[in-house]
Order: C-alpha cells, then sequence, then structure tokens
C-alpha cells in the first residue's frame, strides 16, 4: 500500500524518484507526486492515475531540476483518488512538504485544532493534517518540530519530510508502517521496500518504530522521538537486482511461478545437513520442542491458506493440535493463550499491519512467537522470538505465487522436525520424506511445462461468471488458495468450498455449463471425492480435476484432468497450486487484466 522514495545527494533527484515509484508499482495505488527543491523553492507536481502521467507531466523529471525531493504514490483511504488528494501535501506558503504512508487515526481531533487555528485544508486526507501540525510548530529547527508532532499523532506513518529554508536534509520517521534509509557514495535514499533503491544501493538501515532519519548527500543520523541521537547497524541486501525485473517475462507474475523450482531449494538447501533438517534460526533445543504443546498459525490471505495446510501437515505429522487464525480477528476475539503454546506469524513482507498487531498481542501474552517471513530485516523478522526465513527473493507481483510455495515448504521442513524429535518418525520414514522434499522442484518444473495446456483450457471460460473449488482435508486447502488466485486476478467470482458441504446448500448455486475444479490429490479421499464430481456433474456442472497419477477412476467422473506427479500426500499443494496458478494467470491474460497490479489490491497490506 502506497510507495515513498527520496533521495538527496549529487545526482538529480526527480529522476531517481520516477525510478524508484516504478519499482513499488506493486504495491496499489491511483496516483503520484513528488517534491523537489529546485535551488530557490520546493516545487510539487502530482496527478491521479499511473505513474506514466507524472512521468509525462515532469518529462521524465527533466522539469523538476534539484538534488533534494520526496515522492509518493497513493493507495487511497482518505478521501477519492485525485489530483489534489494525491501527496506530497504542504503547508499553504509550500515551504514544507511531506508524504505519509499509513493513517493518523486522530486526524479528526487535530484537523479541528487546526481549523480553529485559521489554517485552511483543500484536501480530504489525513496526511494534509501532518503539514499543517509542522508548520504550526516550525520555529526553525526541523528535527525538534518532527518529533513534538509525532508525540501528538496517533495511528501508523512512514513519512518523508522536506523544508525549504533546511534544502540540504530529508527527514523520514516511521511508526507501524514500513521504511528504510540507504546510502552509496552519492547520497542517500529513503524507501518503503528495498526493490525502490536496489539499483542504486545495496546498504540499508532499517528504521525501527518513532525513529526519525536526517538524510544528508554526505551522511546520515538517527534519532528517536525524544531526539536522542541513536547508533544503528547497517545491513547489506544480498538480493540479485536482476530478480526485481521481468527478464523477458510478460508479467512479473509469470516470472515468478518459473522461480518456484528455485525458491524452492533455496529454501529448503540450508536447513538440509545430511539426511537431517537443521533449522538453527529457532533457537530452541529438542526437549523444548518436545514440549510444545499446541500451535496456532496467524496469518492473512494467502499465508493464511499456508497456514491452514500447514494445521493438517503438523497435525498429521507431529501430532500437535493446531488453530489456524485470520489475522485481522485474532486479537479482538480475546484468544486464550496457555503455557507450552507456539504461535506462528506468516508474512510475505514481514510489515502486513494484521500480522503484526497479532505477533504483538502473542508476545504480550507471554507467547513464544515464529515468525516465517520472506523480507530480511522486516518487523515482523525484527520482533519475533525467532524467525525462519524464506528465501523467495523479490516478490513483485501482487498475487503472491513463489513466497506462498517457499511458505509451504517452511511448514513442511517445521512439522517433519517436530515429528522427528517427538519420535513420530523413524529413520527410514523421515529419510522417505526428505527425498520426497528434495524431488519438489524438479516435479514443479515438469508441472510449469504444461503451460501451453493450461492455456488452451483457461481460454474457454474467460467469460465465466462463476467458478467454484472444491476439496476435502489439504485438498480444500489448495481449493481455497486456488480460488483466491483467480478472484484477484482475473475479476471472476471464485468461491472454494469443503467438497463434503456442498450439498449443505452450495450446490444450489451449480448450474448447466459452470467450472468446478476438484482438487483431489488424498488417496485415502479419492473415492469421496468422486461421489461430490458425481453430484455436480449430475447438475450440469463441467468438472476440472487436479489428482493424482494413480487416481485413474477420476477420468471416468470429470470431464478434464490434470494429474500431477507421486509425492507425500502432505506435500500435495505445493505440485497441486501450479496449475491452479497457471489457469488463473491465463484466465487473467485473456481478459486483458492487469496481472501484476489487479484493481483494488496492493502487495504489502500495511495498515489495518
Amino acid at each position: 500500500m502506497c510507495g515513498i522514495v527520496g533521495y538527496i545527494g549529487n545526482d538529480q533527484a526527480a529522476p531517481i524518484i520516477l525510478d524508484g515509484l516504478s519499482k513499488l508499482e506493486y504495491r496499489g495505488y491511483d496516483s503520484a507526486g513528488m517534491a523537489v527543491f529546485d535551488g530557490k523553492e520546493i516545487r510539487t507536481r502530482k496527478a491521479a492515475g499511473r505513474l506514466k502521467i507524472l512521468e509525462n507531466l515532469t518529462r521524465g523529471g527533466e522539469t523538476m531540476p534539484g538534488s533534494a525531493g520526496i515522492g509518493h504514490t497513493r493507495w487511497a483511504t482518505h478521501g477519492a483518488p485525485s489530483d489534489t488528494n494525491a501527496h506530497p501535501h504542504t503547508n499553504a506558503a509550500g515551504t514544507i512538504a511531506v508524504v505519509h504512508n499509513g493513517i493518523i487515526e486522530n486526524y479528526i481531533p487535530l484537523k479541528k485544532k487546526m481549523q480553529s487555528k485559521g489554517y485552511q485544508f483543500v484536501s480530504d486526507t489525513d496526511t494534509e493534517v501532518l503539514a499543517h501540525l509542522i508548520d504550526y510548530y516550525y520555529k526553525g529547527n526541523p528535527l525538534e518540530t518532527i518529533t513534538k508532532v509525532l508525540h501528538r499523532v496517533e495511528g501508523s506513518y512512514a513519512l518523508g519530510i522536506l523544508f525549504a529554508d533546511h534544502p540540504d536534509v530529508i527527514y523520514a520517521a516511521r511508526k507501524d508502517s514500513p521504511l528504510i534509509v540507504g546510502q552509496n557514495d552519492k547520497g542517500c535514499f529513503i524507501a518503503s521496500d528495498v526493490p525502490a533503491i536496489l539499483r542504486y544501493t545495496r546498504t540499508v538501515y532499517y528504521l525501527d518504530n518513532q525513529e526519525v532519519a536526517e538524510l544528508r548527500k554526505d551522511g546520515l543520523r538517527f534519532y528517536s522521538v525524544d531526539e536522542e541521537e541513536l547508533t544503528k547497524e547497517s545491513a547489506t541486501i544480498d538480493w540479485d537486482a536482476d530478480a526485481a525485473e521481468k527478464s523477458g517475462y510478460e508479467h512479473f507474475m509469470l516470472k515468478e511461478m518459473y522461480e518456484q523450482p528455485k525458491t524452492i531449494t533455496d529454501t529448503i538447501s540450508p536447513r538440509i545437513k545430511g539426511n537431517d533438517i537443521v533449522i538453527e534460526e529457532l533457537n530452541m533445543t529438542d526437549e523444548e520442542l518436545k514440549g510444545i504443546e499446541k500451535i496456532r498459525i496467524v496469518a492473512c490471505g494467502s499465508a493464511y491458506h499456508a497456514g491452514v495446510t500447514g494445521k493438517y501437515v503438523l497435525e498429521g505429522l507431529a501430532r500437535i493440535p493446531v488453530e489456524v487464525d485470520v489475522a485481522s480477528e485474532f486479537r479482538y476475539r480475546d484468544p486464550i493463550l496457555g503455557e507450552g503454546s507456539m504461535v506462528i506469524v506468516i508474512s510475505q513482507s514481514g510489515e502486513t499491519a494484521d500480522t503484526l498487531a497479532a505477533l504483538r498481542e502473542a508476545k504480550a501474552r507471554g507467547q513464544k512467537v515464529l515468525g516465517i517471513v520472506n523480507v530480511v530485516g522486516s518487523s515482523i523478522a525484527r520482533e519475533a522470538d525467532a524467525c525462519l526465513y524464506t528465501w523467495a527473493g523479490p516478490e513483485i507481483a501482487v498475487a503472491t505465487t513463489k513466497a506462498y510455495s517457499a511458505q509451504l515448504t517452511a511448514l513442511y521442513m517445521l512439522a517433519m522436525k517436530l515429528a522427528k524429535v517427538r519420535g513420530l518418525l523413524n529413520g527410514k520414514e523421515f529419510g522417505e520424506l526428505l527425498g520426497d522434499l528434495r524431488c519438489l522442484p524438479d516435479q514443479i518444473e515438469l508441472l510449469l511445462g504444461q503451460k501451453e495446456k493450461i492455456q488452451h483450457f483457461a481460454n474457454r471460460y474467460l467469460g465465466a461468471r462463476d467458478i467454484f473449488f472444491i476439496g476435502r482435508g489439504i485438498d480444500y486447502a489448495i481449493s481455497l488458495e486456488g480460488s483466491l488466485k483467480l478472484k484477484e486476478i482475473s475479476y471472476i467470482h471464485s468461491e472454494a468450498y469443503a467438497a463434503g458441504e456442498l450439498k449443505h446448500g452450495t450446490i444450489s448455486l451449480i448450474e448447466d455449463g459452470t467450472l468446478v475444479v476438484a482438487l483431489s490429490t488424498q488417496p485415502a479421499l479419492f473415492q469421496k471425492t468422486i461421489s461430490n464430481v458425481v453430484e455436480v456433474k449430475a447438475r450440469g456442472a463441467f468438472v476440472m480435476a487436479v489428482t493424482c497419477e494413480q487416481n485413474k477412476a477420476m477420468e471416468k467422473a470429470s470431464d478434464y484432468v490434470v494429474y500431477i506427479p507421486e509425492s507425500n500426500p502432505y506435500f500435495a499443494n505445493s505440485l497441486a497450486i501450479i496449475p491452479l496458478q497457471l489457469f488463473a494467470y491465463y484466465v487473467a491474460v485473456g481478459r486483458g487484466c492487469d496481472v501484476d497490479k489487479p484493481r483494488n489490491l496492493a502487495k504489502s497490506v500495511t495498515v489495518e
């Protein structure tokens, strides 16, 4: 959600800001703007719509000279998308410019206070309050002013601030919304996410909550919200810069689907030592692992769906009771958290607002929290007691594919580790599971090779109004993710149901020609699922089945079959999801949808 890029240094700022913002388009936005100090004043340009409009307005930044500036892509919360509501926002004199990610929760009383002081507002945003508050308190010392304002606002924020009478400095601050600071030999940067500045530097600093950064072209300083200077350690980003580019693929989503074999290899390889799984990041002895009596998995969206699969795998292999919670509900239902339990939070970005809030709630109640995240140095990675990284590299498409596969892999390894230390797997059983785990990358390569077959089938359903996904057990978890992939990028109404629930109401929605995607990867449930397929076929449904090679009976029951290679049933999601990702992708492409940036969605949901 929203994107911030700022630069101060020896080079022209506007082209760098535009380039950085283009790398953040995946976050979702509806307008864009920049503010640059040109040597005399702060000049601001902003426009509703795609970043290309701003690029054209400024001729790629040429009409906005200056070596210090801030830019923003806005995802509307307060106020409709418009030129006026776009960021940056300024004070009346135009001498202070602010870009902001997050939500100022007490902006209404603050706005009323400023209006009573004679300040006039031109936008509908909560952010404009910040510009006027800074102006109100400003007496010549930017740092003192910013910290005073931060003590008075409630909510979440990542800020970039320019002062016309301090043109050699950019200020940044954060609370709950991600913001990083970067540095190279020509200047300093701020950004919402690493891809924005990866082209320019790999040296970054992660701002913690209620910290302020002072950026000059020749150095950085960090302060607490009480103006105490801080010492921070830099981190080095080891992502391949090319990984954040399309590399000849039509869309990032397609590229990232094809990166899944490597992603799984990169996630498992550091943790397989000989014929054992070693997860050093857990920071737990075998005895402590044995003592876990209950696990709660908390996540949002696709990460939640990975958690649902994790429940089946953890309970099946390790025999530990598992509850899975949608993060946005977890802390509001006053969960009962007892001793002997562990909370696992899952997030690609490590900044998902609801998941981060759930983590803090769990820790406040004395729970040990394990984070499964992709972004090194993210808030969840820093605040969790332990962090199991998924080495997926940058994921740009809004609809996750490779990060989801990496999350599944991390959960498989955790379940296997727990099962082994609890004495529930003998050496032979563990070895067979490990062998199947190692085979997943090659098997996924084989499934990706079926893309033309899936594309041909997908073209038949470009005009579909409703599509249903059904499955039992782990297949239900696969159905959840397959349905989400389709609806979020193709805009076709799609729902996932536990197959056994069809006759409790859902089957009334089936009519002639309705596509039903039936997942059937669990041998113990083959016959049950075939019965459900027969039920929907009798009501006129056309059935696409995704099943295992040994389930030949499905050919007679369904209309179209995609087979996945032989593997342990616990790992079936990693294989069955591939044709569903391809199906969703080709339906969306065929319908002319913006696959990488679907409407109304953002990659990183950093506000509640």
